[in-house]
């Protein structure tokens, strides 16, 4: 659709013409998903008049539902885009809501139009009960072929109201993106909302305090094209030649320093990490790398949050914060492509609070920051709501799977003769690891999941803990239910008993709750044939060279240490495949 668009307005010439344009990251590409949001300026004339138009293109997945909250701060109007073939996602109603909260003028577009298996008047019923339009108003469109692109261009142009803005204000820019370049140091993606900005201006940004002179302004076309002067209502771009992070931040507001204006934008909210991990160099020397890799990436993804923690088994590294599975596979994968970075992930867990036997409640992010279970009152877990949109027949088997992750069924509401709406109330951290794969897998990849937190309950929590020859690995610790504990436990050793190499000592592989081995699993040594040599003779002289080897494996075993490959790591966290 983006494409389309690009093409109409003549914004993207045939030669820089390739599909997913906006789409430039090779991960997204790779895999056939929208993982940043992207802005770009078009130029259109209609009946006559010239109108500039600035698209934002935004991710669909509930796990970077955070660039879309930006994007539609910045905005005065959505196109909701339905596909004709799969109807109503609950990704889509959730970003939605989003959008009707900020009063957005929402125009509704049904795509894929031309399929041989859409369902045009069944999803057309379903996005009038959504959003209360008429029929009439829905635009049929195929993105594929370019069909109702000019209608859609022209509902834009009579529906959405253009910007409100008082050019001879104080400037007031609202901070939605920004990226950091290597030479030019943090470019920064703004909203003017108020004022002009002009090349060369003193500027600061207001959260941070700091100031910087505008060492080039421009607008956002398929590539940045710098202009003198930009006005309310545009979307542009600022390089300062900034070189700290932290002074560029999401949300911000950009002013002049010699006029600045009254208040601040009220951005967005912070964003709240769902599942937390560890992730921690290869090379204990890389540690400093690391962070200044981490740092450049928060600039691009402001979902990212990230603390410096230490690990007896890892050393030093960084927790941090993700906002599901998805985006923590992303992370990882872009620090190895874009920064060269070899790391190793802990085994992810969410937040729990601790209330102490003193009554005090401390937060648990992982599994070593809980309290001895003497001191522990009881512990509380987050639970979410989840939406859950499938077709009727798969129905059995998504509230089997629910329940089977302790999930409580709400409400099911049939949208349709064949399509139901299931909201279920389920433990934050039983959907962390597989949840997601297994919907996917019951429903035929038909199921949409969308969620929020509700809030905390008390639950039966223990500490879960992996040791290697009676030795703990912190980096496998971790936080679950009691009743999973002895199954999560025997899978454990078993996955590791697979991964961990042979040594020339026996590996004791043992899952423990406090001092109760709970499983146990045993990698054998690598045994040489000493008795090789021996040809007749006694058997007493076989025995005294298996007793000499003996001794030598026993004080191996004493100073040996046992090295975990990264991919033991990955197998922990892929337990049921």
């Amino acid at each position: 659709m983006a494409d389309r668009l690009l093409e109409m307005t003549k914004t993207i010439s045939a030669r820089d013409y390739q599909a997913q344009v906006l789409d430039d990251m090779d991960l997204e590409r790779e895999r056939g998903i929208t993982i940043k949001s992207h802005a770009i300026q078009m130029n259109y004339s209609l009946d006559g008049e010239d109108y500039v138009l600035n698209l934002i293109d935004t991710p669909g997945h509930v796990d970077f539902s955070y660039e879309v909250s930006r994007a539609i701060a910045a905005c005065e109007g959505a196109l909701l885009v339905i596909d004709a073939t799969q109807g109503i996602q609950a990704q889509t109603i959730s970003n939605l809501y989003l959008a009707i909260d900020h009063d957005l003028t929402i125009i509704p577009v049904l795509n894929k139009i031309d399929m041989e298996n859409a369902m045009i008047e069944e999803v057309k019923d379903q996005i009038v009960d959504l959003i209360g339009c008429d029929q009439e108003e829905i635009i049929e469109a195929s993105a594929k072929v370019g069909f109702g692109i000019e209608e859609i261009l022209r509902q834009i142009i009579e529906k959405i109201p253009s910007p409100k803005g008082d050019i001879e204000a104080p400037l007031q820019a609202l901070i939605f993106d920004s990226f950091f370049n290597t030479y030019r140091g943090i470019v920064a993606y703004f909203r003017v909302m108020n004022g002009s900005l002009r090349k060369g201006d003193h500027v600061k940004f207001v959260h941070s305090g700091t100031d910087y002179h505008a060492d080039e302004i421009g607008v956002l076309r398929l590539k940045q094209e710098p202009r003198d002067t930009i006005y309310a209502g545009d979307v542009g771009y600022i390089i300062s030649g900034i070189k700290v992070s932290k002074d560029v931040q999401v949300g911000d507001t950009l002013t002049h320093v010699d006029r600045p204006c009254l208040q601040a934008i009220e951005g967005f909210s912070m964003v709240k990490p769902m599942v937390f991990a560890g992730i921690y160099p290869v090379d204990a020397d890389d540690y400093e790398v690391l962070r200044d890799s981490i740092e450049k990436l928060k600039l691009n993804d402001a979902s990212l949050s990230f603390e410096p923690e230490s690990s007896a088994a890892l050393g030093f590294g960084f927790r941090c914060g993700f906002l599901g599975l998805l985006h923590m596979e992303i992370i990882q994968e872009r620090l190895d492509r874009e920064f060269d970075m070899d790391v190793i992930t802990t085994v992810p867990n969410v937040s729990y609070k601790a209330y102490t036997t003193k009554g005090e409640m401390i937060e648990v992010h992982n599994p070593s920051g809980l309290p001895a279970p003497t001191l522990i009152d009881h512990i509380e877990e987050p639970y979410i709501h989840a939406n859950i949109i499938t077709r009727s027949e798969y129905m059995g088997g998504i509230m089997k799977l629910c329940i089977d992750k302790r999930g409580t069924l709400k409400n099911q509401v049939y949208l349709t003769t064949g399509r139901i709406e299931l909201t279920v109330e389920l433990p934050l951290g039983e959907i962390v690891f597989d949840f997601y794969d297994k919907l996917k897998s019951i429903s035929k990849g038909y199921a949409s999941f969308d969620y929020h937190i509700s809030g905390f309950q008390p639950a039966d929590l223990i500490r879960l803990d992996i040791l290697l020859n009676g030795d703990p690995v912190d980096a496998l610790s971790t936080l679950l239910h009691r009743d999973n504990a002895y199954e999560w436990g025997r899978k454990f050793c078993l996955k590791l008993k697979e991964f961990i190499p042979r040594q020339q000592f026996d590996v004791a592989i043992q899952a423990a709750i406090g001092a109760k081995i709970i499983s146990r699993e045993t990698v054998k040594a690598v045994r040489k044939d000493v008795t090789a040599k021996c040809y007749g003779g006694d058997i007493t002289r076989k025995r005294k060279l298996l007793e000499k080897q003996k001794k030598g494996k026993k004080r191996m075993r004493q100073i040996g240490n046992v090295e975990v490959p990264q991919k033991a790591f990955l197998a922990v966290l892929k337990l049921d495949s």
